[in-house]
């Protein structure tokens, strides 16, 4: 099914959990879900409020962001064991990381991957995303039957997808999955404007999400929606869940991603009914 434009739509809404991040320290959010068994707990109780998939940023024994395989293949298995949610990691790490490490992250065999369209910056740092690191990671990721979520941070990023596809063929699956990261500071605002820009670029049978950083996050939801896009929320974009009012949970967020796809009359798609629109095998044929 397609809209007017001719993106592909879907009667549901793939909901996407981004719990954690890299940015904020377990010391100033003690909410944020750091350990095995609280990103485990925290999958579990927003799979059951509508989440599909689980964007993972990974922390160590000191809650510090971590690209350790060693510790990332722990928490992939936790979270495939415990739940059926699509597992998806990040490969852009922290700010920080070596882009080889980014790389070296696709050994864990995660479901899916995210995978950034260009070089932005990001508050007052540089988060670095050649076009040779993005060809690797396309390619990477093709070979190893792994599903890329390509990341667009502002508008050019989506020109750069349509390159990278032309010149280097389609994602494993077949079907071309984009998140528009907005209110960044240093992309795109998160504004409905902006995303209505990106729009024409969403290129026929490709689908859309949308992720709202800070107090962008409830607006670029309704607008995302509005337009037959996805949805991705967590404490990984935003901390506040109203004015002067903190995020308890991860599962807030969820609950109120999947009530708003209740009353567009797009409810949360299951996680069966989300591999198959992303082109991903069942858990049991999956490649581990």
């Amino acid at each position: 099914m397609t809209s007017g434009t001719g993106r592909a739509t879907t009667s549901g809404t793939l909901i996407t959990l981004a719990p954690t991040g890299a940015e904020s320290a377990k010391a100033d959010v003690p909410a944020l879900p750091v350990t095995v068994d609280e990103v485990v707990a925290t999958a579990r109780d927003c799979e059951a409020l509508g989440a599909a998939v689980v964007h993972l940023h990974v922390r160590d024994l000191d809650t510090r962001p971590t690209l350790d395989l060693v510790r990332v293949r722990e928490v992939v298995a936790a979270v495939r064991e415990s739940t059926d949610l699509v597992v998806q990691l990040s490969s852009g790490g922290a700010v920080t990381d070596p882009l080889p490490d980014r790389v070296a992250v696709l050994d864990a065999e995660p479901d899916a991957a995210s995978l950034s369209l260009g070089t932005v910056n990001f508050g007052r740092d540089v988060f670095s995303n050649p076009w040779d690191l993005i060809v690797e990671l396309h390619t990477q990721m093709r070979e190893r039957g792994i599903v890329p979520e390509y990341e667009a941070f502002d508008l050019g990023h989506l020109a750069t997808l349509s390159r990278l596809l032309d010149r280097h063929g389609p994602p494993h699956g077949g079907h071309v999955h984009v998140d528009l990261v907005m209110g960044v500071p240093g992309g795109m605002p998160g504004t409905t404007a902006a995303l209505a820009a990106c729009l024409p670029a969403i290129e026929p049978g490709w689908t859309f999400a949308a992720t709202g950083v800070g107090r962008t996050s409830l607006p670029v939801m309704l607008a995302a929606l509005s337009a037959g896009g996805h949805l991705r929320v967590g404490m990984e974009d935003t901390l506040t869940y109203a004015p002067d009012e903190p995020v308890r949970d991860n599962a807030q967020l969820v609950a109120r991603a999947a009530g708003l796809a209740r009353i567009a009359q797009r409810p949360a798609l299951t996680t069966t009914e989300a591999r198959e629109l992303l082109g991903i095998s069942a858990p049991q044929e999956a490649s581990r």
